[in-house]
C-alpha cells in the first residue's frame, strides 16, 4: 500500500498541477494521501517533515530568489533588457534574425534576468524581426526558447540560475562546477539549436510559408498559467504588468554592465574572497555548525546579484522614476516562485520518508552506468513530473543526494561533475507541455502547441539530452574539468 500511495499522491499532484490548480494546495494534499496509505501520523507528517523540509528550502534559497526577481525587475523597468535586445536587433539585423533572438536571451539571462522577464521583452523583439524577414512565426517561440531555457540555464559556468544554485549545499560546490564541461554542453546545445532552426527555416522557405498573421499575447491574470509558471521559474508572471517601465533607453554599455557584474562578482566570490577569509565561526552551534561550502555558492550569487542592483539603481536612477513599484512589483515577483517550489520540496520530503520509498530508491542506484547515470535519471523524471526543474531537482538531492554523494566520492567522481550532471538533468524533461515557462512561451508568443512545440523540443530537450550524454560520457572517461 505503500507505493501505491506514492504513485497516487504523485499522480493527482501532476494532474491537478497540470489543470492550474495551486501547488501550495496540492502538494500538502498529496503528501497526506501517500502518508495515509502507508500508515504513517498526518499531522506529523504534515508539520514536522512537510513543513521542515519546505521551510529550509525557503531558508537556504529565498535570498536568490528575491534578489534575482529584484535584478530581473530593475532591469526590465530601466530599459536595460529593452537596449540589449535593440542592440542586438540592429547589429544582427532580420537576416540574422534567429540567431539575433537567440543571443539576446542569451545573454539577458547568462547575466541573472529572470526567464519571465526577458520572455516578455524578446517576444516583440522576435515578432518585429521575424515579420521583416518573413520567418514563420512558429519559430518564434522555439528561437526564445533556445536562447533563455537551455545552457544559460544549466550549463554556462557561473549562471545565477537558481537551478545552478540548489546543488551547491548538497555537493558543497560553487556556481563555476565542472567549467570546461559546462562550455562544452553550451556549445552542443547552442549549436544543435541553431543547426535545428536553419533547417526548418530553409524548408519552410522552400515551401513559400512566411511570417503569416497573429501577435504576441499573453493575459498576465490567467490563473492557470500563473500557476504553472510560478512553479517553472523564480519570477511570478503577474508581476510583469506592475511597476513602470522607462522608454528612455540605458546606452548598451550602461544596459549590459550590470550583468557582467553578476557574473566577475560571482567570479571574485567563489574563487578569491571568500576562501581567504575566515569563517571558522561557522561551526559554532548558532551559525550551524556548518563548513564554508555549505553556504559559499548561495553567498556568492546573493553578493553578486546585490552588487548588480546597487549598479543598476546608479545607472539608471533617473530612467525609475516609481521605484518604490518597481522594488515592490520585484519583491512580491519572488513569493509565490519559491512557496510553489518549497511545496514540491516539502511533498518529496515526506515520500522519501515513507518505507516504501526503499523500493524506489533501490531502483534508482541499481540502474546501470553508475552513479551519474542514475543521478540523472531520478533528476529527469522527477524534472517531467513536477514541470519544474528547481522543484524536481531539490525533491532527488533530498532524497538521494548523500547516497550519490557517497557512491560518486567511493569511485573517484568529483562532486563537481554531480553538480553538473544534476542541473543539466534537471533542464532536460522540465519542458514537456505541461512545463509552465512552455505554456508561458506559447502564450507569450501567441501560437498554439501544435504548431511550435515540437521545435521547441527538439531545441531545448533533444539538444540537452545530447549534452548530457556528452558530459556523462566525458565526465566518466576524463573526470571534472
Amino acid at each position: 500500500m505503500g507505493l501505491i500511495g506514492i504513485l497516487l499522491g504523485l499522480g493527482l499532484l501532476v494532474w491537478f498541477a497540470y489543470r492550474g490548480w495551486s501547488v501550495l494546495l496540492l502538494a500538502p494534499l498529496a503528501a497526506l494521501i501517500a502518508a495515509l496509505l502507508s500508515g504513517e501520523p498526518l499531522l506529523a507528517s504534515w508539520t514536522q517533515t512537510f513543513m521542515g523540509s519546505a521551510a529550509s528550502f525557503v531558508g537556504q534559497f529565498f535570498p536568490l530568489f528575491l534578489l534575482g526577481a529584484l535584478f530581473g525587475k530593475l532591469m526590465e523597468d530601466s530599459g536595460s533588457v529593452s537596449a540589449i535586445a535593440e542592440f542586438m536587433t540592429a547589429k544582427l539585423g532580420a537576416q540574422r534574425a534567429i540567431l539575433a533572438v537567440v543571443l539576446a536571451g542569451a545573454i539577458v539571462t547568462y547575466g541573472g534576468v529572470s526567464l519571465f522577464v526577458a520572455l516578455f521583452v524578446l517576444a516583440p523583439m522576435a515578432q518585429a524581426l521575424f515579420r521583416t524577414a518573413d520567418i514563420p512565426r512558429r519559430l518564434m517561440a522555439p528561437a526564445i526558447a533556445l536562447g533563455t531555457f537551455t545552457f544559460t540555464m544549466m550549463a554556462l559556468p557561473g549562471t545565477p540560475a537558481i537551478q545552478n544554485a540548489i546543488p551547491m549545499p548538497f555537493f558543497g560546490t560553487t556556481p563555476f562546477a565542472a567549467p570546461g564541461l559546462g562550455i562544452v554542453a553550451s556549445a552542443i546545445m547552442l549549436g544543435f539549436g541553431l543547426w535545428w532552426l536553419a533547417r526548418v527555416e530553409t524548408s519552410a522557405r522552400r515551401a513559400g510559408e512566411g511570417f503569416g498573421g497573429g501577435t504576441v499575447n499573453a493575459d498576465l491574470d490567467d490563473p492557470v498559467l500563473r500557476e504553472r509558471a510560478s512553479t517553472a521559474h523564480a519570477f511570478d508572471p503577474a508581476e510583469i504588468a506592475h511597476g513602470h517601465q522607462s522608454v528612455e533607453r540605458p546606452s548598451i554599455a550602461l544596459a549590459a554592465l550590470p550583468l557582467g557584474l553578476v557574473i566577475s562578482v560571482n567570479l571574485l566570490m567563489s574563487f578569491v574572497l571568500l576562501p581567504r577569509l575566515d569563517f571558522g565561526f561557522l561551526a559554532e552551534e548558532r551559525w550551524g555548525g556548518i563548513p564554508l561550502s555549505a553556504v559559499s555558492g548561495v553567498w556568492s550569487v546573493a553578493v553578486a546579484l546585490i552588487v548588480a542592483i546597487l549598479a543598476t539603481l546608479a545607472l539608471n536612477w533617473r530612467r525609475l522614476p516609481k521605484l518604490r513599484e518597481t522594488m515592490d512589483a520585484g519583491a512580491n515577483a519572488s513569493v509565490l516562485p519559491i512557496f510553489s517550489v518549497a511545496s514540491l520540496v516539502g511533498f518529496g520530503a515526506v515520500v522519501a520518508a515513507l518505507p516504501a520509498f526503499a523500493l524506489v530508491r533501490d531502483w534508482v542506484l541499481s540502474i546501470e552506468g553508475g552513479p551519474l547515470v542514475s543521478l540523472a535519471v531520478a533528476v529527469n523524471i522527477l524534472a517531467a513530473l513536477t514541470g519544474s526543474a528547481s522543484g524536481g531537482l531539490t525533491i532527488a538531492l533530498d532524497a538521494l543526494g548523500p547516497v550519490f554523494l557517497e557512491r560518486a566520492g567511493a569511485l573517484g567522481i568529483e562532486p563537481s561533475l554531480l553538480h553538473r550532471v544534476a542541473v543539466m538533468s534537471a533542464g532536460t524533461l522540465d519542458s514537456l507541455p505541461h512545463s509552465g515557462a512552455v505554456v508561458t512561451l506559447l502564450a507569450v508568443c501567441g501560437v498554439t502547441p501544435r504548431e511550435s512545440y515540437l521545435d521547441i523540443v527538439m531545441v531545448a530537450i533533444v539538444g540537452a539530452l545530447v549534452a548530457l550524454v556528452a558530459v556523462i560520457g566525458l565526465g566518466s572517461v576524463f573526470g571534472s574539468f
